[in-house]
């Protein structure tokens, strides 16, 4: 198939159709769901770490029916976060994490957490995906959010070339139009979990076929 010249704007427009019937990536739907402050979705990233979306959505639901706010989850013994949150994967870990960052909002910010990427990156744990997602989600700021679907599926279409999540969310800075930097992890989460999987992609089905090098594929559906 000769391929057409990669046209991010055409891509993400085709792509935001083809993912309607699919549930939506789990910070993006938290926050539909009115969990959209700062440290609700922060939290919420840290229990994703290694759990599928489905659980994430269900733990994170269930631990903001007990508590929501810095203030209140330091209140917590370790043992009850941890029980709240027992669920997800290496959940102990991420107790004593989520209860560390809120201690510390508590006396370090007056129990609100900053819309600030130098002080998200701070926090024990918290590396560029979760800091730009909430900024991205929470803060309404510019920022993309790369996680292992975003870094494949932008690799496979030949649109950057890297080796590592940071170093797609680099070349993605230089040439990604900024008003899709927030969306473009909304979007290739649900279409590299359904369509753009890492295994056996469905390229049959694929909207961007069409301009896709398909990097990397060797065989697909």
């Amino acid at each position: 198939m000769d391929k057409q010249p990669f046209d991010i704007r055409v891509a993400m427009q085709h792509i935001r159709e083809a993912v309607k019937p699919f549930p939506k990536a789990a910070l993006f739907e938290l926050a539909d769901e009115g969990f959209c402050s700062p440290f609700e979705q922060l939290v919420a990233c840290i229990i994703s770490i290694r759990t599928k979306d489905e659980t994430t959505i269900s733990v994170a639901r269930h631990l903001f029916q007990h508590v929501r706010t810095p203030h209140a989850v330091s209140y917590l013994t370790l043992a009850e976060l941890d029980e709240l949150i027992g669920e997800s994967t290496f959940h102990e870990a991420k107790a004593r994490q989520i209860h560390a960052i809120a201690c510390r909002v508590v006396s370090e910010y007056k129990g609100v957490l900053p819309c600030d990427s130098n002080i998200l990156l701070s926090f024990k744990g918290v590396g560029p995906k979760c800091a730009n997602l909430v900024l991205g989600i929470a803060c309404n700021q510019p920022h993309i959010g790369v996680d292992i679907h975003v870094h494949r599926v932008t690799n496979r279409w030949g649109y950057v070339e890297s080796l590592t999540p940071e170093l797609s969310l680099a070349c993605l800075e230089t040439k990604l139009p900024r008003e899709y930097w927030v969306e473009i992890n909304q979007l290739l989460v649900p279409f590299g979990k359904h369509i753009c999987t890492g295994n056996l992609p469905r390229c049959s089905t694929c909207p961007v076929l069409n301009m896709c090098q398909q990097v990397g594929v060797h065989t697909h559906r």
